[in-house]
């Protein structure tokens, strides 16, 4: 099972780390042509203005946005959660998105980098056993649509991750601890969507 990891800027490598723990073979794309062949594609957490900017320098904005309107598996954790999003509130006037899920996201909703943190999220999916999650200058996601199926949420009721379809999102960093849960998660999902297709 081949997944992308879009390594064009942020923590990619050890989303790629996390994928070969979960049993699938990485694949790092910088090119539309690298999108070939794959059963879908993790956008990792970094920045998103400058993937924004650099997926229109590489020409990877539409070819994705195109299989993301053809039902790819995508998976955007923190800054991909944001590229996902249909409306984020804070987004720069140019600032290009991918969109494809009914979500309403806040960019840098939980300050700066100091004011980054850790917090065990219970994950229903998963058991009673919880996920150690890292949020570093995290979106918010503060509206779903009704297609939206909600994951995990803070104490407060923020929402922490969330899925609609094959489209995955979480706002930390599932990659930055040795759990694999999320990322096998979204193997299954790949694996179920390329099952379908073939049927």
């Amino acid at each position: 099972m081949r997944i992308g990891v879009l390594a064009v800027q942020g923590d990619f490598a050890e989303h790629a780390d996390a994928l070969r723990a979960a049993g699938a073979d990485p694949v790092e794309v910088r090119l539309p042509a690298q999108l070939e062949g794959l059963a879908g594609l993790i956008i990792p957490g970094g920045e998103s203005t400058a993937i924004s900017k650099l997926l229109v320098n590489w020409g990877l904005l539409d070819p994705l946005k195109e299989r993301i309107g053809s039902g790819f598996p995508v998976w955007g954790t923190c800054a991909g959660a944001i590229m996902l999003a249909n409306d984020v509130l804070g987004k720069l006037p140019d600032q290009e998105l991918l969109g494809g899920m009914d979500l309403t996201v806040r960019r840098n909703a939980f300050g700066r980098q100091v004011q980054s943190f850790e917090t065990d999220l219970h994950v229903p999916a998963f058991g009673k056993e919880p996920v150690r999650a890292v949020f570093i200058r995290a979106p918010k996601i503060e509206g779903v649509g009704k297609g939206v199926d909600v994951l995990a949420e803070l104490d407060d009721g923020t929402i922490a991750a969330a899925r609609q379809g094959v489209l995955l999102v979480t706002t930390f960093h599932p990659e930055l601890t040795p759990d694999t849960r999320f990322h096998s998660m979204f193997v299954q999902m790949a694996k179920a969507a390329r099952a379908t297709v073939k049927a």
